[in-house]
This record gives structure tokens, sequence and C-alpha cells, in this order.
């Protein structure tokens, strides 16, 4: 989610968040469309990891505070990272988040939390989402997101970041059932998660798979996909039978250009690209019926305005003018210039009015 800080008074900021009905009106639904597959004027442009990477601001608001307080915060809620069954988790700066009791064994899993009350455990998440959505005016839609299950397995058995996740892949060599019943729980959670975001005010979802890259084709067929595949369907099975909205939803696997035909077949209406494949190929691939999200370098705003300019412009030839979402082929670094992101958005806004009067 790309949430700012909100500062209200405490009675008028209650009286919001106890209102998930009545939304502002939407006025730019560009990204929807899109999403959608429908026709837009321009393409739509957003960046992963927005605020809370980058904005000098921000970081500073957050330093002065603890990281999970904040998050348990309505007023203060910036964004929402792991939250797992019932571990300790910790933000480290530098680091991101932290188990400093990471699972080791399969006994390790008769710790964890079986059945979760998810409105219960993350109702600050979810009453944070309704009070941007209403302090958003419908400038734009508000995207709700959740890491997918092999992700958060590997920090839960990591401990953090890991550069080579050996001892996560090394679970699911040596113990793959204990492996699918953990990806399974998790699953549970992240399905009820994103409904309850919806629910909440969410008007689209992406799901991350960010440590996808360290799979290789037979375990991501067998440890990620199909978790991937049965949240999509059992997020929109739900969101019709508590008669909440039908949202686009999103699935972003960094690094598995390797499984592109599945993750096109797999249930969402996009597929986010990291920077690792062409735009022509990964059209060709995924077909006519998907919208992709992506996949500028996210290093690349580390050059000059006028060469982001144009690697924006090549970028967007290369996806054409429709059922495409600008973005980043991963999220913001903490060191990158605001400056230099409104420029990647500006050339966005500037070749894509182009594009669209001129093909």
């Amino acid at each position: 989610m790309l949430l700012k800080f909100l500062m209200q008074s405490s009675q008028h900021i209650k009286s919001v968040v106890q209102s998930p009905t009545g939304f502002p009106e939407l006025k730019n639904d560009t990204f929807l469309r899109a999403a959608q597959g429908k026709e837009t004027e321009y393409t739509p442009v957003w960046c992963m990891r927005q605020a809370g990477r980058y904005l000098p601001e921000f970081r500073e608001k957050r330093a002065a505070q603890d990281f999970f307080a904040t998050c348990r915060s309505p007023e203060m809620c910036c964004e929402l990272t792991l939250q797992a069954l019932g571990m300790e988790v910790v933000m480290v700066p530098g680091k991101g988040p932290t188990f400093p009791e990471p699972l080791k064994e399969v006994e390790d899993l008769l710790k964890l939390r079986q059945k979760v009350d998810v409105a219960a455990e993350l109702s600050y998440v979810f009453q944070a989402i309704t009070l941007t959505r209403h302090k958003l005016e419908g400038k734009v839609p508000l995207i709700g997101f959740s890491g997918a299950p092999w992700t958060l397995m590997s920090y839960m058995i990591e401990g953090g970041g890991s550069n080579t996740m050996a001892k996560a892949k090394a679970w699911l060599y040596r113990n793959p059932e204990a492996s699918h019943r953990l990806l399974t729980l998790l699953t549970d959670v992240i399905v009820d998660y994103l409904v309850g975001q919806v629910a909440a005010g969410a008007q689209a979802l992406q799901l991350f798979e960010s440590h996808a890259g360290h799979l290789g084709p037979e375990q991501f067929s067998e440890f990620a996909l199909p978790f991937i595949r049965s949240i999509a369907k059992r997020v929109k099975s739900k969101l019709q039978e508590d008669a909440l909205p039908a949202v686009p939803m999103i699935v972003f696997a960094k690094d598995a250009h390797y499984a592109l035909e599945d993750l096109a077949q797999s249930g969402y209406e996009v597929v986010g690209l990291d920077w690792t494949i062409r735009p022509q190929e990964a059209r060709q691939r995924t077909g006519e019926g998907i919208t992709l999200q992506g996949n500028l370098d996210p290093c690349a705003l580390y050059a000059p305005k006028e060469k982001i300019g144009e690697l924006v412009k090549r970028m967007l030839e290369g996806f054409g003018s429709q059922r495409y979402i600008a973005n980043l082929g991963h999220g913001l670094y903490p060191d990158m210039s605001p400056e230099h992101v409104g420029a990647f958005v500006d050339a966005v806004h500037t070749h894509s009015r182009y594009l669209n009067k001129c093909c």
C-alpha cells in the first residue's frame, strides 16, 4: 500500500476509521482500467516501496518512533511489513524484518497459531486503509498488498533476508510435507488478509513473491505457483461471497521469468515484471489477455534526468500504449533522489500521451 502519514485530530480519525463505507468518488480510474484491460488515454504509473524507502520527510518521521508501534496506530500508519503467526518479528534499521527466533526444525511449526483471527490481529491495518481511502479523496486508487507464501516462509526460516535462502530451500528438499503445511497455513492467512483489505477500502491488490528468483522452475511449480493460484481463486470467490467489490489483482514474482506463461494463467489480471526480460518477449509469452506492469531497472533512476526520459520512452514503446502499467522492476532504493523519481513519472506521462496519439 502507498500510505501517507495522516495527521488529524483523534476525534475526527475515530469517526473516519469506523466508517468503511461512503468513500469519496474516484476521480482518476486510469490505473484500474489499465489493470482490467480497458482502454486508457495514457499509461498509469506508480512505484513500489514509494514513500517508506526514499522520501526524506517520511523516513525522518518514522525514525523517531518504534516501527511496529507506528504501524499499529491508524493515525500514523505508513506501510505494513510481515506479520507472522505468533512469531516475534522486529524491524532492524538497514536490514528490514527480522525474526529473533526463526523456524529451525519441523517441530517448530507446532509453535505457530494454526487458526488466526486476521480481523482481530490486523485490525489496525484495516483501520489505516479505511482512513487512507477517505483521505485520498478519490484522487487515485488505493493498492493493498501482501507477501506471497514462499517469500514469507523464507523470512520465517532464514530469520531475515538472505543472499542464498539456503536454510529455507533446505526445508523444501528435506521437509517437503512440512513445507506444504506451512505454505498452506500462510495461504489461509493471506487470503483473509487480502479480503479484509478490500473490505476496508483497497481498490486493487498486489501479491509479492519477492524471493521467487531463489527457486528453480521445478521448485517454483511445487512450492510457489500452486499457492499463488490458490490465493487468486480464493480471494475472488470470497469477495463475491461477501458481496465485496471485485478488484484487479497483480502478481509480481521477481526473477521468475522462467514461469511467465504460468503466471499469466494463474488468475491475476496483471503480471508484474522485473528488469531482466524484454517488453516484447513478455508480451509474446503472456498473450493479449494480460496487463503487464514494470519493468524499468530501479538503478536507472541514478542516471541523469535526460537519460531517464530516454529509457522510459524505450520501455513504453516496447510495451505499447494499452494493457500496461508503468513501474520499476523492483522497489525504490533508500538513497534515490525524489527529483529523479519525479523525472521517471513525468517521462511516463509525457511519452505515453504521445504514443497514444501517434500509434
